[in-house]
C-alpha cells in the first residue's frame, strides 16, 4: 500500500530533523530508509532533506530550479585569523614584480635565495616576522594571494578580425574544391 502524499511530508519531515544532525555515514542509511518508505528516486529524496524547512523561489520563467532564499550555512564568516597579512602581501608583490610576474609555482622554491639577496641589497625592506611567512608560504598560497594583481596585467583580449581574400587572391594555390580559378600555379 503506497502513502499519501500528506503521510509523504510527514514522514520526510521526523526524517529530515534527524538527516540535518547526523554525519555523513549515517545520512546515507537514513536516505535508503526514506526511498524504500516513499518511493522518492534518491536524488529527489536528497533534494527535499536537504531543503526540508527552508523558503524557495520559483524562478517565473517556470523552470525546474527551486533556489533556497535563505542558506545559513553561506552566511556565517569564517573565524579563521589570516595568517598572510598586508605587510606580507605588499612584500610579495614587490617580489614577484622583481622576479619578472613568475608563477607562484616557480616562486616558491626560489624565495629562501631571493629574499636575503634583496634584503642585503636594500630592495626589500621587511621585519622578522614578515620574513618568516614568506619562507614559509606555498605556491597556491602564492598564487591566490596575487590573483588580483595578475589580474590587472593579463591582457584584455585578442583582435577578433577574420582573414579576408585579399591573401587569398595573391596566392594562386591549387585547391580541388574551386576547380575554376583562373591561374593553378604560381609561374615565374
Amino acid at each position: 500500500m503506497a502513502l499519501t502524499m500528506r503521510e509523504k511530508k510527514a514522514v520526510t519531515k521526523e526524517v529530515a530533523k534527524r538527516y540535518n544532525r547526523v554525519k555523513k555515514k549515517e545520512k546515507g542509511k537514513i536516505l535508503d530508509e526514506l526511498v524504500v518508505l516513499t518511493g522518492y528516486n534518491r536524488c529527489y529524496a536528497s533534494f527535499v532533506l536537504r531543503n526540508w524547512n527552508r523558503k524557495l523561489i520559483i524562478p517565473p520563467n517556470n523552470s525546474n530550479v527551486l533556489i533556497p532564499i535563505e542558506d545559513k550555512r553561506h552566511k556565517t564568516k569564517r573565524s579563521k585569523t589570516r595568517i598572510y597579512d598586508e605587510k606580507v602581501l605588499v612584500a610579495l608583490k614587490q617580489i614577484w614584480s622583481i622576479c619578472d610576474c613568475i608563477c607562484g609555482k616557480r616562486l616558491a622554491p626560489y624565495l629562501p635565495e631571493i629574499i636575503p639577496i634583496l634584503i642585503q641589497h636594500e630592495e626589500l625592506v621587511i621585519d622578522n616576522v614578515t620574513k618568516e611567512k614568506l619562507l614559509r608560504v606555498s605556491a597556491a598560497t602564492i598564487d591566490r594571494l596575487l590573483a588580483k594583481e595578475k589580474t590587472r596585467y593579463r591582457l584584455k583580449g585578442r583582435a577578433r578580425t577574420k582573414p579576408g581574400t585579399l591573401l587569398l587572391n595573391q596566392i594562386p594555390i591549387r585547391t580541388f574544391a574551386d576547380p575554376n580559378r583562373a591561374s593553378w600555379f604560381c609561374r615565374a
